[in-house]
């Protein structure tokens, strides 16, 4: 495939170079996934696929080439424009993959070079480093939120567990609760309904079920997405309770997103979900139990995770031009006041409206 180099020096009197590439045809790609042994799905061609169909995402997807024309590093891309947020140019989970920080800091410097080439255009890059601060001129990172990693041990016996969740996992199990692997998408479907009434509980706006139809279709098949469900089991009657859905690559496993009913929490079925999950991982040689993304503000989420044993590292997000967060005065007071008002209007809508809200949020580009 012919590719376009769009550093500023030509290729053959300065490599390495960086270059538009297309995950999707040019196997380089993976094969340097592969060499760099990464787990994170977030680079797999599979999964950029899923977001470009659902979102209508643009690509511009950079690569660094050395002079051999290996693939030293990847940076995924996508164009959106919003109706507030206008046009950026963004990462999404994931910042560049490079062999080394110098390739690293180049795949970064041409993507400031591509927003800087469209007047108007912002970029932003999540990155769980802010190593990247020394590299790029006028880039630092700002800390964003915090992401839960669990070291496995070879043996699911050998996991220490806390007692609380110990207790909760007993506790479960003596009541009746089972998990299973969810086999087809009429399974996917009836668990998105409890995700959305989970979602309008958490006052967080959902992705459209098209986001998990999607992915089902495009990684399911590949062993690449689970979704384990727990049930309540009494006198041969199955009853839902709560379900997990998992994103798995290279040796990690991720929790992407949970449904459950508010009213059988005390069956503990959410620790079942997790230790099952922790348990298949074990046995299928897995390295790493991803728990996913926690706020600064949400110190009971970051608690639980803990428990397991997870260890956290910090979020940062960097963005060109830079963009600043402040609040104050009259203005501030206005942001609170609209925010009131949304959280108001939001408690009074149905779960199911709030799954149409999210459809017509991303197919109109409100955000």
């Amino acid at each position: 495939m012919k590719v376009k180099q769009i550093s500023n020096i030509p290729a053959a009197s300065s490599p390495p170079h960086v270059i538009k590439i297309d995950p999707q045809t040019d196997l380089r790609w993976e094969a340097f996934m592969s060499n760099l042994s990464t787990d994170w799905i977030y680079y797999s061609p599979a999964w950029l696929q899923v977001l470009e169909e659902v979102y209508g995402y643009k690509p511009m997807h950079l690569a660094c080439e050395d002079a051999s024309g290996q693939v030293v590093g990847i940076l995924p891309l996508f164009y959106s424009r919003g109706w507030r947020s206008g046009r950026v140019l963004r990462s999404v989970f994931a910042g560049p993959l490079a062999s080394d920080v110098h390739a690293s800091a180049m795949l970064v410097q041409a993507a400031v070079e591509c927003a800087r080439a469209e007047p108007g255009t912002q970029l932003h890059l999540k990155i769980t480093s802010n190593a990247l601060d020394a590299q790029v001129e006028n880039l630092v990172g700002v800390p964003s939120y915090q992401t839960y990693h669990l070291a496995l041990p070879e043996r699911a016996e050998l996991f220490q567990l806390d007692v609380t969740i110990k207790r909760a996992i007993k506790k479960a199990t003596r009541m009746g609760v089972e998990v299973r692997e969810a086999q087809t998408e009429r399974e996917l479907r009836a668990w998105y309904e409890m995700y959305l009434h989970t979602m309008h509980k958490l006052v967080v706006l959902p992705n459209p079920y098209r986001f998990f139809q999607l992915a089902w279709q495009h990684l399911h098949a590949k062993g690449m997405l689970r979704l384990l469900l727990a049930e309540q089991v009494e006198t041969g009657q199955r009853r839902l309770l709560a379900g997990n859905l998992l994103l798995q690559h290279g040796q990690t496993i991720s929790f992407d997103s949970s449904g459950w009913r508010e009213e059988d929490q005390s069956l503990r079925p959410n620790d079942l979900l997790h230790w099952r999950a922790i348990q298949d991982a074990c046995s299928r040689g897995l390295r790493w139990y991803d728990f996913g993304d926690v706020s600064f503000r949400n110190s009971g989420l970051a608690r639980y995770k803990s428990k397991w044993g997870a260890e956290a590292k910090t979020a940062y997000d960097y963005s060109y031009p830079a963009h600043h967060h402040e609040m104050n005065g009259a203005k501030g007071h206005s942001r609170n006041a609209t925010r009131q008002l949304m959280l108001a209007t939001w408690q009074r809508l149905p779960a199911r409206a709030v799954g149409l809200l999210s459809d017509w949020y991303y197919a109109l580009h409100l955000y």
